[in-house]
């Protein structure tokens, strides 16, 4: 069925029992659900000019196949989801493979047995593979920290090796830190893959939508039931009423063009947004993209090369090795990430997780939590970091949890 667009000046809110937020996989899955499910009517109020969120791809002036905010790869372990998403698309067998540019030489990332043949040359590499898998065993990932705790300095060289030229730039460029404020805890967590397996990930699911993001997403959100407002802030069309005029005052209830709203609210963007900034706003890293043509079929030795040790920019895409487009040019994308200080002007991607601005946001989330029609889910609305397969899962869940809800009403 063909998209439902709607301009919101002409919505008739007393036409939805439920009104979503955000057109991303969390919001959007959620709508189709209630939708087709429940028989619910669904708004669905997206910022954006246009649906799906952060997976949202386009054709560039090339004719190439871009992912305009950042590459994304659908890899999952869960059947539900990949059954779910397939609804929706044909599918390209895709497997993910990243290569780290260490001062010039390709190296596979997660660092395996590959890897080390490259770092420390074949007849090193052999002694310390023989070695890993005597104390770890054959075909598993170990963490850095887990191999200094064996007390072993040549096992301490190669998570040392690791450290400095797989993870450390790579993640001051990433997140803005200096090695002193590198978390120990994320550091002792990277991984040392004890395998020939190339892939960066081993879900069982893995691969591209054949005719990209968007057009999945045309199709998920295409339903009867399912109205899309686009350019559209929930922020500037709730009107929120909270229960005193205390500065942590809970919302009282949410009203859409002057009436309360009783139905599902599923509010999937940052919720320091949603309350104007008051206690400060939620910090987060952005990131900008650049995007370079040739004329010629490929540029890089892979979908995503990782610059680990060199370059300013974290990494750097070549979308034809991702959709598997023919074509005699090639669109590549590198990525700045930077700190993320103008709302109007930046997209917040990944939360900066720690105990501090875990507080910040419990902050907000107290607010809405008298409110039993409103729903915060996906990455902003919880300040948690979710690979779309989660997102999905969650979506999924949320959507059973509410229509059990509606039915037992």
């Amino acid at each position: 069925m063909t998209l439902r667009i709607c301009d919101f000046k002409d919505v008739d809110i007393s036409a939805f029992d439920a009104v979503v937020v955000g057109s991303g996989f969390a919001g959007a899955v959620t709508a189709r659900e209630l939708a087709e499910r429940g028989g619910m009517r669904v708004l669905i109020l997206e910022k954006r000019p246009h649906i799906g969120g952060n997976m949202y791809d386009e054709y560039d002036e090339a004719g190439i196949l871009v992912h305009r905010y950042g590459p994304h790869i659908f890899h999952t372990n869960d059947q539900r989801v990949f059954n779910y998403v397939r609804r929706f698309t044909g599918w390209i067998a895709y497997q993910h493979h990243v290569l780290a540019d260490w001062y010039g030489t390709y190296m596979p990332v997660p660092f395996n047995k590959n890897s080390m043949e490259i770092a420390f040359g074949e007849e090193k590499a052999a002694h310390l593979i023989q070695k890993l898998i005597d104390v770890f065993g054959d075909e598993r990932k170990v963490t850095i920290n887990e191999l200094r705790e064996t007390d072993d300095p040549e096992l301490a060289e190669v998570a040392d090796f690791v450290y400095q030229n797989v993870f450390l730039y790579y993640t001051q460029k990433q997140w803005g830190l200096t090695p002193e404020e590198v978390d120990p805890s994320v550091t002792a967590r990277v991984p040392v893959f004890i395998s020939r397996d190339d892939r960066y990930f081993q879900d069982a699911y893995q691969g591209m939508p054949s005719l990209g993001y968007t057009a999945l997403f045309e199709e998920l959100l295409g339903h009867e039931n399912i109205t899309v407002c686009l350019d559209t802030d929930a922020a500037s069309v709730f009107d929120l009423e909270f229960q005193d005029g205390s500065e942590d005052a809970k919302l009282s209830a949410i009203k859409i063009k002057d009436a309360p709203f009783e139905g599902p609210i599923v509010y999937t963007g940052p919720l320091d947004e949603l309350f104007c900034g008051r206690f400060g706003r939620l910090p987060y890293r952005t990131l900008d993209f650049v995007y370079e043509t040739y004329d010629e079929e490929y540029k890089l030795p892979c979908a995503t090369v990782n610059c680990t040790v060199t370059e300013d920019y974290t990494r750097v895409t070549e979308f034809k090795r991702l959709t598997a487009q023919k074509s005699d040019k090639t669109t590549i994308m590198k990525e700045y990430s930077r700190a993320y200080e103008d709302p109007d002007a930046q997209i917040p991607y990944y939360a900066i997780i720690n105990d501090e601005n875990n507080a910040h946001y419990q902050r907000y989330r107290a607010l809405t939590e008298s409110l039993p029609n409103f729903h915060p889910l996906g990455r902003l609305a919880e300040y948690r970091y979710y690979n779309m397969d989660k997102i999905i899962e969650l979506a999924l869940a949320l959507s059973d949890e509410l229509l059990a809800t509606r039915a037992d009403a």
